[in-house]
């Protein structure tokens, strides 16, 4: 293998590669001095033959005292700059009116076996939704976790970020996150009584807690002792499942990671998933390989596994490109990938575990089938079509009636619903009923209870709609559509965009446009109505998602088609999708700006280095910029099946083509940009925002604004509050409007 890796330092000349003079005053925007970058101090690496210039990787050691008073100075200027922009106050406004007239909002309903209902509840005017419960959805609420409490106690801010009920709903396990950090500690509390039943559980990341049947433990996930000490790279690495017995509680019972069982020759970053196979004597494990989504299953006896000496037996493993597992009926339900993308359902019997023996329960057909999830007497399916979902139901007894392959014999039903959209399904093997949400682009999420009546004379249904709270619909001060188009990308590949605006919007060119993308992971952006959307909507503009290779809108061969040595045809799509609506009167490179966070930032950045006479204006989010040292970052080892690494060779051209840091060129013009990141997140390191400021900044000496909106009591974005996420909205659209040259979001100049 050719790969070799230099480091040398060069100070006092200049390189000719992505090193650029250095500037030596601040730059001067909206009456405020923007600190210049600090001194470039080149590192060059050699991957492959190729010499890669990193004039800023000092930045990435975000501890450092002069790296941290530079930050400071970069906030606290861009902080005044939008406190310049005149309009800005008027979003926030319109904002918290929608907030405030939106209701009370409901998330991450979940049931117990016996009926108990706990879910995340924000009232208006509530910056952090607090856990509640009741007996049944009748019973009376009441108040469990109240992380405002915390907040005020503590003095910064706290979130619950998952909760995990006992089978009988008496116990539950929540974490509990500060300052947006997605490590934290994991609680275990009675519910009656709220009472602590030991200490609070540190190194909590995704906790993923599964209760025993009894209630009488729970296995969760936890980061190794000593994780913040260890390299970046190593930190999240050999995550283990560790077990709390409640009987003689010990929070540091670890049974698996993946160097215990060294021989299942599972990589660092894999997390198994330990959990109990009801009905039967055995654990099973489902294990993640960080962000590829294909998963692998294992099982062994269950007290072999609590003494640290499990045999595990492969049920399956990735090249069976299983997305999604569930279980019920006596059945494990797989949702695979493999020769069908977009996706086909498997069935096993718990007594069987051998893929060999799996049954096709509903092939590959036109629509994606998207998730799964089982309810006492059913397997229910939602199978994505054009821009709505359907929900179908797979009665159990059909399914176990079932010989051989025998797909056709299957009862199939497709449940009618009170509105058509985008349906999301919260189903439990406890309960026949099902929680059904329903949204678009311009209606807001509705919930209904749809309860099947299954006999042998009847096949009818009940459906009524959910109200936790009191039903609010929303006020809109203007008619919003919503419109899908097909865009034909640079090689001919039709993408799929959606365009919400005023139904009296005129096709003049010259309307406020924002284009967002995404296109990592597989992950599609579903139809939900946004606040944020809706107010730059309202106000003239046009909001855009393109829905673009990487991402999953057309099943797994469309995220095929935008990762590692594919990956271009993401940021690719996104110019696509902007000449587009600019050639048919949408909008104009002036008026245009491009959004997107996390792995969003390859869509913004490549997009605007590539074709900076597209935008106007850019905004990246917690984004991901420099691909090539993107595996030095805390998350990143975890992140390789998506991006690729530079140990292999096609895989490092990629990682530097798709990298906007090392794209962008000295004197060229490019958009007005601010970057936006919590500096606590530990998912996508701040350093990768600190770097490409710079690049940038130092490029176009003070052309453009290049500005860093950092908020130190934020990370990737779980986690904050309402009025943080609020005011971001805020800020970047006033940013855009600025840029766009609208009136009233002009600084008064000085």
């Amino acid at each position: 293998m050719k790969f070799i890796k230099l480091n040398f330092c060069f100070v006092g000349f200049c390189l000719s590669f992505s090193v650029f003079a250095q500037p030596s005053k601040a730059f001067h925007f909206a009456g405020i001095d923007i600190p210049p970058p600090l001194a470039a101090q080149n590192v060059q690496d050699v991957y492959w033959g190729v010499t890669v210039n990193d004039p800023y990787r000092f930045l990435e050691q975000v501890k450092d005292p002069v790296v941290m008073t530079w930050m400071k100075g970069q906030a606290d200027a861009t902080e005044s700059i939008l406190k310049q922009i005149p309009g800005r106050a008027s979003i926030m406004a319109s904002l918290k009116e929608k907030d405030s007239v939106g209701g009370t909002v409901i998330s991450a309903i979940t049931r117990t076996e016996l009926g108990r209902w706990f879910y995340l509840k924000r009232e208006q005017g509530q910056s952090q939704a607090k856990l509640v419960w009741r007996d049944g959805v009748a019973g009376e609420e009441r108040l469990l976790i109240d992380p405002e409490a915390v907040t005020k106690e503590k003095g910064r801010p706290h979130a619950i970020q998952s909760f995990h009920p006992s089978p009988d709903g008496k116990l539950l396990a929540y974490g509990m996150h500060a300052s947006g950090s997605e490590i934290g500690h994991m609680h275990v509390i009675e519910v009656a009584t709220g009472k602590q039943l030991l200490p609070p559980i540190d190194r909590v990341r995704f906790a993923g807690a599964s209760w025993r049947k009894n209630g009488s433990g729970l296995f969760f996930s936890r980061l190794r002792p000593g994780f913040e000490s260890m390299r970046s790279t190593e930190r999240f690495a050999d995550t283990g499942r560790y077990y709390l017995d409640l009987s003689q509680p010990n929070p540091d019972k670890l049974i698996f990671n993946a160097s215990m069982y060294a021989e299942l020759k599972l990589p660092s970053f894999a997390t198994g998933y330990v959990q109990e196979l009801p009905g039967t004597e055995l654990a099973g494990m489902v294990v993640n390989f960080g962000v590829d989504r294909r998963l692998a299953m294992y099982v062994a006896n269950m007290d072999d596994v609590m003494n640290g000496k499990a045999k595990w037996r492969e049920v399956f493993n990735q090249s069976a490109d299983i997305r999604e597992v569930d279980m019920g009926h006596g059945n494990v339900y797989l949702r695979s990938a493999l020769n069908a993308p977009r996706f086909k359902i498997l069935k096993l019997k718990l007594t069987q575990l051998d893929l060999k023996s799996a049954e096709t329960l509903l092939p590959e057909s036109e629509g994606v089938l998207r998730a799964m999830t089982v309810s006492q007497d059913a397997l229910n399916v939602t199978r994505r079509e054009g821009v709505n979902t359907a929900l179908l139901r797979l009665p159990a007894a059909s399914i176990n009636a079932l010989g051989g392959s025998g797909s056709s014999k299957l009862d199939l039903q497709k449940v009618s619903l009170p509105i058509e959209g985008n349906v999301t399904v919260v189903g439990s093997v406890d309960h026949p009923d099902l929680i059904v949400a329903v949204s678009s682009w311009t209606q807001a999420l509705r919930r209904y209870v749809y309860a099947p009546t299954t006999s042998s004379t009847s096949n009818t249904s009940q459906i009524v709609r959910l109200n936790l709270a009191p039903p609010v619909e929303p006020i809109q001060r203007a008619e919003i559509v919503a419109r899908e188009v097909m865009v034909p990308s640079h090689d001919g590949v039709r993408v799929p965009v959606s365009i919400i605006m005023r139904k009296d919007t005129l096709l003049n060119g010259k309307n406020p446009t924002i284009l967002y993308g995404y296109g990592a992971y597989g992950t599609t952006e579903e139809p939900a109505r946004s606040n944020g959307v809706m107010a730059w909507v309202e106000r003239g503009g046009i909001y855009v998602y393109a829905h673009v290779r990487g991402g999953g809108a057309l099943g797994s061969q469309w995220h095929e088609a935008g990762h590692k040595t594919t990956k271009f045809n993401t940021w690719k799509d996104g110019i696509a999708a902007a000449e587009w609506l600019i050639a048919n009167g949408y909008t104009s490179a002036a008026k245009l700006g491009i959004y997107g966070g996390s792995a969003g930032g390859i869509f913004v950045g490549r997009a605007i280095t590539e074709r900076p006479d597209l935008f106007a204006v850019a905004v990246p989010s917690v984004p991901v910029l420099d691909m090539v040292r993107s595996e030095q970052r805390a998350n990143g080892v975890a992140n390789i099946p998506e991006y690729g690494t530079v140990k292999v060779e096609p895989e490092f051209h990629a990682l530097l083509r798709n990298s906007s840091y090392h794209a962008v060129k000295e004197g060229v013009k490019y958009p007005a940009t601010m970057l936006m990141h919590g500096v606590n997140d530990s998912r996508v390191d701040v350093w990768q925002s600190l770097k490409f400021a710079s690049q940038l900044s130092s490029a176009q000496k003070g052309a453009q604004p290049v500005l860093l909106r950092l908020d130190y009591q934020a990370g990737h974005g779980s986690g904050s509050s309402a009025e943080q996420a609020m005011q971001r909205t805020a800020e970047f659209q006033s940013f855009m409007l600025w840029q766009m040259g609208e009136s009233g979001f002009q600084p008064e100049r000085k």
